[in-house]
């Protein structure tokens, strides 16, 4: 295991999800903010999706969620983030044990593919098998319905402590009555599922995370 190798998962959905008809994907700065982090201290960092392809949510292009540097540096097609996620991977092409840490971004299309995504699970779970951390932000959790951790057999959050985007979130973006149509589990919806203990932050928005020895959960790009 390389010991400095991160891989950020990214959704390969990109479909129309908002009432206002604008299309969900990947949370731009829930790729890039990661990103930053990683290489900041170090890290040298891939992306991968389950089909080598992504496409960005509408809704993070807007000035309240992309601003200043963010902006700069999404704006330049040459900055080191633009030029890293272009090489995205495609998951079966990935080698687990290259990487020390399984990264999942997020943004609502995760809600969609995520739980289908068994090349990002499969990666996830040798990471995890190999002594590497299982990391995810927002509704980057959708990747664990049907995650499975390979020395147990049993579900990965099965009786441990995580975190995510919270439902009430889901109503304040009035996101919650498309996801029931659309047969959408949320955060919580999963936790409840394999029976992880779900732990909520104080208000929606907070900047709050959780750790369980090796899996560690977020809530929001704060």
């Amino acid at each position: 295991m390389n010991q400095k190798k991160v891989l950020i998962s990214l959704t390969s959905d990109n479909e129309v999800f908002y009432l206002d008809g604008a299309r969900t994907g990947v949370f731009v700065v829930e790729a890039m903010h990661p990103y930053n982090a990683f290489t900041k201290k170090g890290f040298q960092v891939d992306f991968v999706s389950e089909t080598g392809t992504f496409g960005w949510d509408d809704h993070s292009l807007a000035p309240d969620f992309l601003s200043s540097q963010d902006k700069l540096d999404f704006d330049d097609k040459e900055s080191d983030f633009n030029q890293c996620i272009r090489n995205v991977k495609k998951a079966s092409d990935i080698n687990p044990d290259e990487y020390c840490i399984f990264f999942a971004s997020a943004g609502h299309g995760t809600l969609f593919d995520y739980p289908t995504a068994k090349g990002l699970q499969k990666i996830a779970s040798e990471i995890y098998d190999n002594n590497g951390v299982v990391a995810a932000v927002c509704h980057g959790p959708a990747i664990f319905d049907g995650l499975i951790e390979k020395k147990t057999g049993k579900p990965l959050i099965e009786g441990k402590a995580i975190t995510g985007f919270t439902d009430i979130g889901e109503v304040i973006l009035k996101v919650h009555g498309v996801m029931k149509e659309k047969n959408l589990l949320s955060v919580e919806d999963i936790a409840k599922k394999y029976n992880a203990k779900y732990l909520p932050p104080i208000g929606p928005w907070d900047d709050y995370s959780v750790t369980d020895g090796k899996l560690i959960t977020g809530v929001n790009p704060a």
